[in-house]
């Protein structure tokens, strides 16, 4: 019987999302709106077909938990110094404005007490991850300047979440029966040395034995294993355990098996934040919004407008944002956050909120929540940002034999790579999304193997044989599309060497991100060989323009990789970048003294050739 009730729950969440998600998605509302409406629907408040709604949350709830470790993993502990500024700059000038301003209301108009209240207030001031890196991520505007103010302030939300739940029963105890508790403050501190020795010293050998095994099934066991054993370990220190999971990924974030984790823990990610938000949709009281609905929809439109208001003078004035990005900064993050609903339900265990107040917050977070994607769509309406073109025509069918290289996009720089593949007899496959640029290249070329389609589209990648290919060489001139391309391709084919081309530096670093070594700039090379020429026609010798070029080269090679490390920080990149100038000036100040002359005439190696 267990099992039965358990196989219909399965298929009506399933179903409800498989119906709700598309309907919303096509209307460009974002898949987080569909799953909300999908738990409503089937709810307690409406269908009623699911009853356990305290269950199915305890289940989802550990979506955010691998969300988090999915942060950790693309935050290197070097990269989360670079983001200090943002993080513990902008994020805790947010939360500490909008704790006092929300509860100084709370206090004053709504009649809470002053504990209550600040309780209220710091609950309030959490936004949702959740939401907010789904909403980004289905806009493909997580690596806009925006989108990276919005994670660093979210990261310090989630930061601020532990003290605060930590304080409600500090709070709540006003004898002082809820002292401080030093035994418990050392187990925690313990907990999290534990989790960081491990992360350097531990997990790195259990990784590499698991690897040994090429299994793919024990690979997925050991990251899921790693995930719910931090979790674990935080949960059993009274740790919030979403610390815990950003903590080891942070530690393992500099792990040459930092690809292979993500990429077994990305499925598993998807499918539960997709039930997470079911569950905050079933849990949402329909009724007492029908009973109460100016309180509850002014509640909501109070919480929009107050975190809204404040967030935006920040991202203007903290984060550096012009007007249009800090309206979509406040807008992304205007919402309640998950982390409220803990607060919230742990300070009506401990009496500080009622029972009626606690619901009526709960729902005007739920529905600041479900309204995100809508004003985010309406504002990007409003803004004037167009709609993608949908492909006018089907996509090719592959017919070809096993290939050795995969070329996604077949521009200029794809057709060169291709043309010497088919000189060498090497098999390819090239694939390119513009319909244009196909009917060009097969009206003046015999090309049997080009073909129309999206790279980024796993299906077309299997129909070209990727398992079978060597080497995948991304050509596209897009940048955010040879990410997306670069991304699938990684997680799906993690045996394939991806030779990138790159527009400039920072689709460099963020190809470098995602594990691809030494992407090739566009223009680097041809704009060193038309140096050396205009050297040479200035009157320098071939040998001596070539040594200038050359040490250019190798100079600007290491500086792209320190700036790596400190790509998020302007300031770091203007620093490095004046620091390379000086350092390039004195080399060829002392190539010009008398005694660099007679060192060259005295030896007649020249160790650098003209390769350009």
């Amino acid at each position: 019987m267990e099992g039965h009730r358990f196989l219909e729950t399965a298929v009506v969440l399933l179903l409800a999302a498989v119906v709700a998600v598309p309907l919303t998605k096509r209307f460009r509302l974002g898949s987080v709106l569909g799953y909300l409406l999908a738990g409503v629907v089937i709810g307690p408040s409406v269908l009623r077909l699911v009853g356990n709604v305290d269950g199915i949350s305890t289940i989802s709830e550990f979506g955010i938990v691998l969300m988090l470790f999915v942060i950790g993993l693309e935050l290197s502990p070097q990269r989360l110094w670079v983001m200090r500024r943002s993080v513990f700059g902008t994020g805790l000038l947010q939360v500490l404005a909008t704790s006092v301003v929300v509860g100084a209301i709370a206090w004053a108009f709504c009649g809470l007490p002053p504990r209550a209240a600040a309780i209220v207030g710091g609950s309030l001031a959490l936004s949702s991850t959740a939401f907010g890196l789904q909403i980004l991520g289905e806009r493909k505007e997580a690596g806009t300047a925006y989108g990276r103010q919005a994670f660093a302030i979210l990261l310090f939300q989630d930061l601020a979440a532990i003290p605060l739940i930590a304080a409600v029963p500090l709070l709540a105890g006003s004898s002082g029966q809820h002292g401080f508790d030093l035994l418990g403050a050392l187990r925690t501190l313990g907990v999290i040395v534990v989790v960081m020795v491990g992360g350097r010293y531990l997990l790195r050998p259990v990784f590499r034995f698991v690897a040994k095994a090429d299994t793919v099934e024990v690979s997925t066991a050991t990251a899921l294993l790693v995930v719910m054993g931090v979790a674990l370990l935080m949960e059993l220190a009274g740790v919030s355990v979403t610390l815990g999971a950003f903590l080891a990924g942070v530690l393992l974030a500099d792990s040459e098996y930092r690809h292979d984790l993500e990429s077994h823990i990305e499925p598993f990610k998807g499918l539960l934040l997709g039930l997470f938000f079911v569950s905050v949709g079933m849990s949402m009281q329909v009724g007492l919004l029908l009973r109460e609905p100016l309180l509850v929809l002014g509640l909501t439109a109070a919480v929009l407008l107050v975190k809204g208001v404040l967030l935006w003078p920040l991202g203007r004035l903290v984060g550096g944002l012009d007007r249009r990005d800090a309206l979509r900064l406040a807008v992304l993050l205007a919402s309640g956050g998950e982390f409220a609903f803990v607060v919230l339900k742990l300070a009506q265990e401990q009496k500080l909120v009622g029972a009626h107040q606690g619901g009526e917050l709960v729902l005007a977070i739920t529905l600041s929540m479900a309204l995100t994607p809508l004003l985010v769509a309406l504002l990007a309406k409003l803004l004037g940002e167009g709609k993608a073109k949908k492909p006018e025509r089907e996509y090719d069918t592959i017919e070809a034999g096993a290939p050795r290289v995969i070329i996604a996009g077949f521009g200029r720089m794809g057709q060169v790579v291709g043309r010497i593949l088919r000189a060498e007899g090497i098999p390819f496959v090239a694939l390119d999304h513009s319909i244009e640029q196909m009917d060009m290249v097969r009206r003046f070329g015999n090309w049997n193997d080009i073909f129309y389609g999206d790279p980024a589209r796993p299906e077309l990648l299997r129909a070209a044989q990727a398992d079978k290919a060597e080497v995948f060489v991304l050509a596209s001139d897009d940048p955010e599309s040879s990410l997306r391309v670069a991304r699938v391709v990684r997680r799906q084919y993690p045996h394939l060497r991806i030779v990138a081309r790159a527009r400039n530096r920072q689709h460099v670093w963020r190809l470098m991100d995602m594990g691809v070594d030494d992407p090739v700039r566009e223009t680097l090379y041809s704009s060193l060989k038309m140096t050396k020429q205009a050297l040479v026609a200035l009157g320098m010798t071939p040998e001596r323009a070539m040594d200038r070029v050359e040490r250019f080269r190798r100079q600007d090679a290491e500086l792209l990789k320190t700036q790596y490390l400190v790509y998020d920080d302007e300031t770091k990149l203007v620093q490095t970048t004046r620091e390379a100038l000086a350092d390039l000036e004195r080399l060829f100040e002392a190539d010009a003294l008398p005694q660099a002359e007679q060192a060259r005439e005295r030896d007649p190696d020249k160790p650098l050739t003209d390769t350009l």
